[in-house]
């Protein structure tokens, strides 16, 4: 970023609506901030910043709704998503990302467009097993895309879980997975004092927008709620593609 009024109003401005959407949502702040973060911040800033900012919005979230934790439930992905993320990173030394990307992109987008115009289904089977299984494929595709928490969010949908009990899996999965990177980072010595810089100015921004979006999450019902995260899926694997 070069330092002008501009620059520093799409930073901002991105940082608030991603924020914003991923207290609404559960997911997403990645989603909405790459779009405008990558015409004035660098791939490396903006990748640092989407982990540590995602954490914090992440863990805000996961703070207001703690009473929902249902550990039982939430074990199984926590250990799966942790054996899948370097698995994900080792897929990326050798398969071609653009191509990983893109058909993790339309199966997304095709996914999305089906849950959206058919009737809700439900799940029941398969119990602990199968959701450390969708942990582990979560953690790959995290470590491929960045996508912290989307095929965990999938499932809990066609588990169809309340609103509530939902985030309360997803978002401490999206957390464990940031926390990580943020480790990973950290180690690397890839946070410049820029990237700092950077993340200071936007802090009181992201916290408005985390703030607003948990206020705007309380007047969705469940119908409304899954809509809103088939419609961020659907963006997420649009994104993707291209």
């Amino acid at each position: 970023m070069d330092g002008s009024t501009l620059d520093l109003t799409i930073f901002l401005f991105a940082a608030f609506a991603g924020a914003l959407v991923a207290g609404l949502s559960g997911f997403a702040f990645g989603l909405v901030a790459v779009s405008m973060w990558l015409y004035v911040l660098t791939p490396l800033q903006t990748a640092t910043l989407i982990i540590t900012f995602g954490l914090i919005v992440q863990s805000y979230s996961v703070w207001k709704i703690r009473t929902a934790f249902n550990w039982s439930k939430l074990w199984p992905f926590l250990v799966g998503a942790a054996i899948g993320v370097p698995v994900g990173v080792t897929i990326l030394t050798w398969a071609n990302p653009i191509h990983v990307r893109t058909g993790i992109g339309i199966f997304l987008v095709l996914y999305s467009l089906y849950a959206l115009f058919r009737p809700l289904t439900k799940i029941s089977v398969g119990g602990a097993a199968a959701d450390a299984g969708v942990g582990f494929l979560n953690g790959i595709l995290a470590g491929v895309t960045g996508l912290a928490g989307i095929l965990v969010t999938i499932w809990c949908g066609l588990r169809g879980w309340p609103k509530d009990q939902q985030r309360a899996v997803f978002q401490p999965v999206a957390v464990a997975i940031f926390l990580m990177s943020a480790l990973w980072l950290g180690v690397k010595g890839a946070i410049s004092a820029d990237t700092i810089r950077l993340f200071l100015f936007g802090l009181p921004f992201l916290l408005a927008g985390t703030w607003l979006g948990m206020k705007l999450y309380g007047r969705l019902d469940e119908a409304a709620f899954r809509k809103v995260v088939l419609v961020l899926v659907f963006l997420s694997g649009f994104v993707l593609i291209l």
